[in-house]
Order: structure tokens, then sequence, then C-alpha cells
């Protein structure tokens, strides 16, 4: 996942005047019988992601009449097309390593085959039943569903692709982001990470452009199921925004396991060849072929086309929703959340938001969300996790600081003969003994920084952790036992 924006340390004073919060609007459920509504909806949801279906959900359990448009699935990208089905690959290519150890434990296993299809279908199987599961959730809650596109066409209301309006008090935009696809001379030849779930087969060559986490999440997930990967890069550096010390040391584990870099390398073009192959030209290098070529550079909120405009609204630099602390546009009857405001994009944020919104406006329990201290992990083999300043935004935010580290091999990487070794630090700032960030690679490391992100937002001290008796044997207890 991405990282997330850098936390503050010290609260800033509070501004002379504070943004009232929006109203409740009447809800027309609740208007007497014998009078029409004003709308046909209390609150209509554009978008049924994470951040979307939340909302809807919420916003119809406080009593508003609420209706959702989605012209895909249900869902979402996180469910549909995302971090689970993602995750998903990521556990059934841990399988190579993880047979190949099971020797040192005493297991003998016969000749090892893999079907991309099984897994693959299975993967798909699980996001159909998901994507039930969230479409039980809105109907359980009596949220009318429209699966078609919608666009908004005044501040009260909007049109489906079937050429229905529909008039609503309130508009919630949750439409996410969607894949960014650099200009280049045969782009349309490559994928995203939308399609790389529908492969009709595994790849024996795969190219990668990018070195976000979705790069390199997916280029550990083709490396360990025998593929051959390259990661095109047209920087110098993976990851920008987590720790250095935690980009350095996963870039020399994924090399030693195969993974090819190439740096300060913007794409020329891409041709198909007759047999099916990709036949891929780097700016100032020689062409090499490739069976796949996925672009991951980015992604942009998903605003194209939704008639924002018609209603005032003017979009970011990287068209996004601006929007204020209580998710609300510049038109008050219409709100953003998650992706698609670029505040955070991140799936567990645009929950928060959806949330925040249908307490704000149905609830009567106005509320905004907390930027600050959000844990995020990059699942690429190894992982990494951080949460927090980086040593690098503490020095320059705090200036004074202590750096903490534990450079240790695994027990289990000992044992299975790996020379992989994991690495977590902790930033603390000198002047309180306070820890303001903390970053770690290696196994299991996303599970065991979600406990420990609980303390550096508590602001516990260092000497709070090391206070704390050491969980042995384990991984975890390096948290406790860095001098």
């Amino acid at each position: 996942m991405p990282a997330a924006k850098k936390p503050k340390v010290a609260q800033k004073p509070a501004p002379d005047r504070k943004p009232a919060p929006p109203t409740k609007p009447a809800s027309s459920s609740k208007s007497p019988a014998a009078k029409k509504p004003a709308f046909d909806y209390d609150l209509f949801v554009i978008g049924a992601g994470s951040g979307g279906v939340r909302a809807s959900r919420v916003s119809a359990a406080h009593g508003a009449k609420v209706a959702v448009a989605e012209e895909f699935r249900i869902g979402g990208t996180c469910v549909i097309r995302g971090c689970v089905p993602k995750k998903l690959l990521v556990y059934g290519s841990h399988f190579a390593e993880e047979l190949q150890d099971a020797a040192h434990y005493g297991w003998t296993i016969g000749k090892l085959s893999f079907d991309w299809n099984v897994l693959r279908d299975t993967v798909l199987g699980d996001v159909d039943r998901l994507n039930a599961a969230y479409t039980t959730t809105l109907e359980s809650h009596g949220v009318e569903r429209f699966l078609e596109r919608a666009t908004i066409t005044g501040p009260n209301s909007v049109k489906l692709a079937s050429g229905k309006t529909y008039t609503a008090k309130t508009i919630l935009v949750a439409t996410g982001a969607w894949p960014v696809i650099p200009e280049f001379k045969g782009a349309q030849h490559c994928i995203t990470s939308n399609e790389v779930f529908h492969l009709p087969s595994l790849p024996k060559r795969v190219v990668i452009a990018g070195a976000g986490y979705i790069a390199l999440e997916f280029a550990g997930i083709f490396n360990a199921l025998g593929c051959h990967v390259t990661v095109v890069n047209r920087s110098d550096a993976i990851l920008r925004g987590y720790d250095e010390s935690l980009r350095d040391r996963l870039l020399q584990i994924t090399m030693a396991r195969g993974i090819e870099y190439k740096f300060n390398c913007p794409f020329d073009s891409v041709a198909k060849n007759e047999d099916g192959t990709f036949q891929v030209t780097l700016a100032g290098h020689d062409p090499f072929c490739a069976d796949l070529v996925m672009v991951a550079t980015g992604r942009k909120p998903n605003t194209d086309g939704l008639g924002l405009d018609k209603v005032g609204i003017k979009l970011g630099l990287k068209g996004e929703i601006p929007v204020d602390e209580f998710s609300r546009t510049s038109c008050k009857s219409i709100y953003a959340v998650g992706d698609v405001t670029d505040r955070v994009q991140l799936t567990p944020i645009a929950i928060r938001e959806g949330q925040a919104f249908a307490d704000t406006v149905f609830g009567d329990n106005p509320r905004s969300i907390d930027y600050d201290f959000i844990p995020s992990a990059v699942f690429s083999q190894p992982p990494l996790a951080g949460v927090g300043l980086t040593e690098g935004q503490a020095r320059e935010t705090l200036g004074s600081i202590k750096v903490f580290s534990s450079d240790f091999r695994p027990m289990k990487n000992v044992f299975a003969g790996r020379h992989e070794r994991g690495l977590y630090k902790m930033i603390v700032d000198a002047a309180t003994d306070r820890v303001v960030g903390l970053h770690m690679i290696g196994p299991e490391a996303p599970e065991i920084l979600q406990a420990a992100a609980i303390a550096v937002r508590a602001g516990l001290t260092k000497a709070d952790f090391d206070a704390t008796v050491a969980l042995h044997p384990s991984m975890a207890e390096e948290l406790v036992l860095m001098r």
C-alpha cells in the first residue's frame, strides 16, 4: 500500500475560525404521508467501493433513504481488482518458498508443479463471494442499487446511463481512482493492475513499469511463481515515501532473488510481435522481448465525465475533488470521500471517511478524520511496513533525533539456509523520548506493525518500549530490544 502522508509531531494551533459542520438534512422518509418528498432520496452515492458502501450503509442506519450507483461491481477497487485479490496472489506465490524450505523441517515432497489457472480462478471466485457479501450488506440496510454509471446533472440531481434522472438532498461521490498509463508508442499493448487478475496464462517474461507499491508487489508475485521480472522506472529510486534504509534492503533482497531493475529508463515504445510477444524499447537502450508488459506508474482520481463542472466544482491538479474537513465540496449539497479526493489513497481511510460523512450529515454527530500516524504496508517479498516519520522526515522536522535499529536474520531463514535479513528501525524525538516513527522489513512485518502502530500513535516513549518484556522467540521481540 502507498506511504501515508507525513504526520504532524505537535498539534498546530487552532485557527481563529473553524468551519461549521454541515447541518443534518431533513429526512424525506419522516415527512407526513400527505406531503410529497422534496427529493427522491436523502442520499445518492456514486460509486460502491469501500467508502461508498460504508457511507450508504451507515446513512441508511441513521434513517436516510439511500441509493447507490455502481457501473462495475459492488465492492470497488480493493475488493474486486485491488488489495484483496492481490494479497491472495501473494499468499499463493509464497508456497514456492515454503515448499522449498519444507525439507529442512523433515517434509519429503514430490515433484512440484504450479497451475496458474487454478490460483486465478480461485481468487476470482473469492472476489465473487465478496461482491455478493457487499451486495447483501446494502440490501439488508434498504439501500437501493443501480448497476450502471451515474453522472451529476445539478446540485441535487443525477442521471443514470439508462437515461433515468433522480433527485437527492445530498450527493456523495466515491468513485475511487484509476490506473495511469503514460503516453508512449504502443501503450495500448500494456495492461494495468485492473487486468492482471484475468491473465489466460502465466507469462515467462514480465516487464513492469513503475517502482511503487503496486509494481513491487506484483514483481514479487511473478518472481516467486518463476517468471523473469524486469522492473523499469523513470527515476533512480523505489518506494518513494518509505524509509530509505528499508528501500535499500528490499532492493538488495529482490535483486538477489532474481528481479532485474532498470532505472532512469522511460519507455520509448512497445511493439507486438507476430507470435504474440512484445518488443520493449527503453530510451537509450536496445530492444528486448517480453511476454507481458504491465504499467504500474500510479493512480489518478476517477473524476472524468462525472459532470462536476456543471455544479461549479473545480478539480485539483491531479483531477482530485477538493473537500473540507467534513468531506464537503464547494457545492454545499455534494460531498466526496476516498481516493477520488486524493487525500490518502488507502482503503481504511476511505472507510473512515465514509463513516464520518454519514455520522456528520445523517447521524447528528459531526466529526472529521485525523490523518496523522497512518500505518501502511507494501506486500512485497519480503514485506515492509511503517508508521510515522521516516529518519529523513524526522531530521528535517525535529532536528535532534535518535535512531535505534535491529538488523537480524529471522530464525526461520537461519534454519532454512536463507541469508535474507530483517531490519527494524525506531525513530525517537531526542527532546521528549517519544517514538515518532517505526519502520520494518521482514517476514510478517505488516502483522507486527499494526499493534506497534497503536503505541506510536499513543505517544509512547522509547522507555515504554524498553520496559516491556520481550516475547521470545519471535521477530516482534526486536521492538523492545533495540539499543
